[in-house]
């Protein structure tokens, strides 16, 4: 059945013009197309009321109750992999009202709840939570002169198919299986090209393609270090600190004695914290321009060309954006006066304690803290919610304060 709809006051003052006018109330229906019904009792209610403003109190009334409602926004928070069919089963196990799937949905999103794919992040050992909360706690008040002597390096792959994930396309409903609809992939991958790159504030260093697929500790000397790492510090001077994750060919000895050799100090970095170095998103950047370009690169030779123009033509105020958003990237780690979970998985329904962050009174229990957060008196800190306003606020929809690290 189609759902109803109220006509808008001005067609009803059409309605009463024509039939004052002296129109049949089934001439005026038929000129304007609504059911004789319709026009017959907005006439009765104009001849009784002078008016033609719908009465409050008409219209069907809300399934739910607003504690119910409050009942079904606390259980989605508390279990947050719950589905509409689940939620709907336990509102009706608990008071008795029995909601369809879409007025659970309709619920939720009054609520600001909505359905969404979770975040994927790399499982990390209580150690390493532990060296990327003591890495931001020491860095957390570097100016950004400091984090101008900074050289962060990184390597990426970037592939001739791109990545699929990204691409958006324009159907009819039901078309989703119609072959101009379809992104055909390769299963095994396809023809690509190892890449490695170094950027500082006002500074970054020419992108390298790696002559083979992989990249050694050997390969790492020779067509990094040297011809780029080595005189990025000759120019710079004493104070230069070189940035390098903690992969295998990074820690080779050989490496070591390299950089040791050369008096390139590297300045230590905690283990598994992409989100931490902000040459990633100099990544995401470069693979938005690449997947811009039409036609795409057709082979290994146009996708190299293309991303070494692309990476000549980011604009050196990008880069220094990303370079000095690290002291906010730092702080989410020491956000004050809010608990945070430590160790324990987004979305778990059993009652947890909370540590305080430097200073605050922390919930006693999940239930607890929902109820705090709801009236104001603590802010959750998980992974989707900030304080709107606060300088975190746009960075929680991307990055955890449990000391987990998104891929």
């Amino acid at each position: 059945m189609a759902s109803k709809y109220h006509l808008e006051e001005s067609v009803k003052w059409r309605i009463i013009g024509r039939l004052e006018a002296g129109q049949s109330i089934m001439e005026t229906a038929t000129c304007l197309n609504i059911s004789r019904q319709t026009v017959s009792k907005l006439w009765k209610q104009f001849q009784n009321d002078g008016s033609v403003v719908r009465r409050p109190g008409q219209g069907r009334k809300r399934m739910t109750t607003a504690s119910e409602d409050r009942y079904l926004a606390l259980t989605a928070r508390r279990n947050r992999k719950a589905t509409a069919r689940q939620l709907s089963s336990e509102l009706a196990a608990a008071t008795g009202t029995v909601a369809s799937r879409q007025t659970i949905y309709r619920r939720l999103n009054e609520k600001g709840l909505y359905a969404r794919k979770p975040r994927v992040c790399v499982l990390l050992s209580s150690q390493k939570k532990r060296d990327r909360f003591n890495w931001c706690k020491e860095h957390q008040n570097w100016t950004e002169h400091q984090w101008s002597h900074v050289l962060f390096t990184d390597e990426s792959r970037f592939s001739l198919t791109g990545d699929s994930k990204r691409v958006y396309i324009w159907r009819e409903s039901g078309t989703r299986n119609d072959p101009s609809n379809i992104v055909e992939r390769d299963r095994f991958g396809s023809g690509g090209v190892m890449v490695w790159g170094g950027i500082m504030i006002d500074g970054r260093t020419p992108l390298h393609v790696f002559s083979s697929g992989s990249v050694t500790g050997q390969i790492y000397r020779d067509e990094v270090l040297d011809p780029y790492v080595r005189l990025f510090r000759g120019a710079y001077g004493p104070d230069f600190l070189f940035m390098d994750d903690n992969a295998r060919p990074h820690r080779a000895n050989l490496v070591d004695e390299f950089l040791e050799s050369e008096d390139i100090k590297r300045i230590p970095w905690p283990p598994n914290s992409p989100d931490l170095n902000p040459i990633e998103n100099l990544w995401d950047y470069l693979g938005r321009a690449i997947a811009r370009i039409h036609p795409p690169p057709r082979d290994v030779n146009a996708l190299k060309t293309a991303l070494l123009e692309e990476w000549r033509l980011i604009p050196q105020t990008v880069v220094n954006n990303v370079i000095s958003s690290l002291k906010t990237r730092c702080d989410i780690f020491f956000f004050p006066d809010v608990p945070f979970i430590t160790g324990v998985e987004q979305g778990s329904a059993d009652d947890q304690s909370f540590a305080d962050v430097e200073r605050g009174s922390p919930a006693r229990n999940l239930d607890t803290w929902i109820r705090h957060y709801e009236d104001g008196k603590v802010h959750s800190c998980s992974k989707t919610r900030a304080p709107k306003g606060s300088s975190l606020f746009r960075l929680f929809s991307s990055r955890r304060v449990d000391g987990s690290t998104r891929i």
